[in-house]
């Protein structure tokens, strides 16, 4: 049962490596309900990781018994024994537990690095721009903002325990009252929603499989898609007539000055795509359709722990 769980999981693996985020990436669906297609990207994130780690492990632990805790039980005891299974040992499977060792703690390490890079990081830029920031009666009226000294409009946010938003003085005194509003909005859903987690994942599968096509793919997508959620969010407290055109203006504005590194700025993403989007809205999903993603989405993330674990159930 093994060996055949390793071949489901490894064709899983190379399903989810390529042809998946592929398709996903090029599809016109997603930009209709970026919440929906957020839970697809990070299921095939998870799907793929559990998919490759499994089929090594599986296929390298595969002479030690028939299903995987069986398996793994045996391995740990020949340790200890020095017995070796009944079955063949070939240089094929001690490979194959070596890369699942190897690839698993690089994917968490790298993880565990982008965290605390990313961390340390935008603890300097708010460190930096604390000092820098204006307070007091310089704050923005009735937000819960600072105001940067440059005449370039500029807005962005910087997330973790304290976050803080940043506004150029460019910005505050050249926006319209609506304009601000939106992109202040648009900041906010950010930090509400917590996008700097969704993207994380994906900068640490990026620099983990920087030869993966797929990974530069993912990452680019949901960044993409985690600012086109902020747009959705900032559109329902934009004041006024015509929200769309006001938040289009506003962050087509903000795009000219940039943000830090590991901030979220308005002006983030392909501005191309979101100000398209915002001005000739694409039909929402039916309503069945968000289920049908986020189940398949859950389904993805069941398939490779079922492969894992039916052998031992059969």
């Amino acid at each position: 049962m093994l060996p055949l769980s390793a071949l489901l999981l490894g064709l899983l693996a190379l399903a989810l490596a390529w042809p998946v985020p592929a398709v996903l990436s090029r599809a016109r669906w997603p930009r209709r309900d970026p919440v929906a297609a957020l839970v697809c990207w990070q299921a095939i994130g998870l799907a793929g990781g559990l998919s490759i780690i499994g089929a090594l492990l599986v296929h390298g632990l595969s002479p030690w018994g028939g299903s995987l805790p069986e398996a793994w039980w045996a391995w740990a005891q020949h340790w200890f024994t020095g017995e070796l299974p009944a079955q063949p040992v070939r240089g094929d499977h001690w490979v194959a537990q070596t890369l699942a060792a190897v690839l698993a703690l690089e994917l968490l390490g790298v993880l565990a690095l982008a965290l605390v890079r990313t961390a340390r990081t935008r603890a300097r830029h708010r460190a930096l721009l604390e000092l820098l920031v204006h307070r007091g009666v310089d704050e923005v009226p009735g937000v819960e903002a600072r105001v940067l000294d440059s005449p370039v409009p500029a807005a962005f946010c910087i997330p973790g325990a304290r976050p803080l938003l940043v506004l150029s003085s460019g910005m505050v005194e050249e926006f319209a009252a609506d304009e601000l509003a939106a992109v202040v909005a648009h900041e906010r859903a950010h930090l509400a929603e917590r996008h700097h987690l969704l993207l994380l994942p994906f900068v640490a599968w990026r620099e983990a499989l920087p030869v993966l096509p797929a990974a530069d793919r993912a990452h680019d997508a949901v960044r993409d898609l985690v600012e086109m959620r902020a747009d959705d969010v900032a559109l329902r407290s934009v004041p006024g007539p015509g929200p769309r055109r006001v938040l289009a203006r506003a962050i087509v504005a903000a795009a000219e000055g940039g943000a830090p590194t590991g901030a979220l700025a308005a002006g983030g993403g392909v501005l191309t795509a979101r100000v398209t989007r915002l001005l000739d809205p694409p039909e929402p999903l039916p309503r069945w359709a968000r289920p049908l993603a986020v189940g398949a989405a859950v389904t993805l993330v069941l398939a490779p722990t079922l492969l894992l674990l039916a052998p031992a159930l059969v």
